[in-house]
């Protein structure tokens, strides 16, 4: 929809005037928009969930229980810029501290406040709360820590550890992640679903928290649905990796327990993506963003960085 300029005119009657509006030049265009950051990277031996990324939407309900946003309105001939934010990195036996926050996701331009979702809290280890803060927070480490907070307006906090055993679940853009038990790792905590492009898409999952012991018939901690890996197990000194984050969802990466072996990182957050919404098609793209239709809609989705101009 766009918006117009209004010119106005005088109608004079005796003493008093009145003033009609002219509706003629086009100043902009009214954007809808999905900001999601990269999830956080899960923790390592009976660690926490990586939290997942910031989620912020004109479109529906925002992250952390918020509400829908104002619509951006875009100048016509002014080049937007779109970063994706990616996922925080994991960890394996040989780099138990590696873990970081996911990379922020933003759209940014002239004529308007640049729109920032942050990533995802890193999964809480010892010694490793100060990254476990972001979109969404970061599962504790056992209860020597406390768990990581959300961004308000984007997702929620992370879950609580079991003695010294379990950890916490990363928060999600729906719900927080769960607290650990004596048996198994927190699950994390649910992403938010969004209608932007058409159909239902879920998005910004916690991931799940490690589990010192996988004893017949328990399942290890899963992640949030919305992308979140699921953590890692441990029995008798023999650890699983945590799950990876699902690219483009923004969704946590699960906890990787002691033993899993360092051929790989694991439990990596998923990258973010930025859609863009809107009833006039684009004038150009850089990026190579996916382009469709709903109805009367023009619908962008930037999985990598670029821009967008109309």
């Amino acid at each position: 929809m766009a918006i117009r300029k209004f010119s106005t005119s005088t109608i004079k009657s005796g003493a008093k005037s009145s003033k009609f509006w002219d509706q003629s030049t086009v100043l902009g265009v009214v954007a809808d928009f999905l900001v999601v950051a990269g999830g956080g990277g899960g923790a390592y031996d009976n660690g926490g969930g990586g939290g997942a990324g910031g989620f912020r939407t004109s479109a529906g309900t925002s992250g952390g229980g918020a509400s829908a946003e104002s619509t951006l309105v875009l100048s016509t001939g002014t080049a937007y810029t779109v970063t994706v934010g990616g996922g925080g990195q994991g960890c394996n036996d040989s780099n138990p501290a590696s873990n970081t926050k996911g990379s922020d996701s933003s759209i940014s331009g002239s004529g308007i406040t640049t729109l920032t979702s942050t990533g995802g809290g890193a999964g809480q280890r010892n010694g490793g709360a100060a990254n476990s803060t972001g979109g969404s927070g970061g599962g504790a480490w056992r209860t020597s820590q406390p768990a990581g907070s959300g961004t308000t307006g984007q997702g929620y906090g992370g879950g609580n550890g079991y003695a010294s055993v379990n950890g916490g679940g990363g928060g999600g853009a729906a719900a927080v992640g769960s607290t650990s038990t004596d048996l198994v790792g927190g699950h994390g905590g649910a992403g938010r679903a969004s209608t932007i492009t058409g159909s239902s898409v879920t998005y910004a999952g916690g991931g799940g928290g490690g589990m010192e012991q996988n004893n017949s018939g328990i399942t290890a901690a899963t992640g949030g649905a919305g992308g979140g890996g699921n953590g890692g197990s441990r029995y008798f000194g023999y650890g699983t990796a945590g799950g990876n984050g699902t690219a483009n969802t923004g969704g946590g990466g699960g906890c990787t327990e002691y033993g899993a072996g360092s051929a790989a990182f694991y439990g990596v957050g998923g990258s973010g993506v930025v859609i863009i919404r809107t009833t006039q098609a684009a004038v150009s793209t850089t990026g190579s963003p996916t382009y469709t239709t709903s109805g009367s809609y023009h619908i962008y989705k930037f999985t990598g960085n670029g821009s967008i101009t109309y």
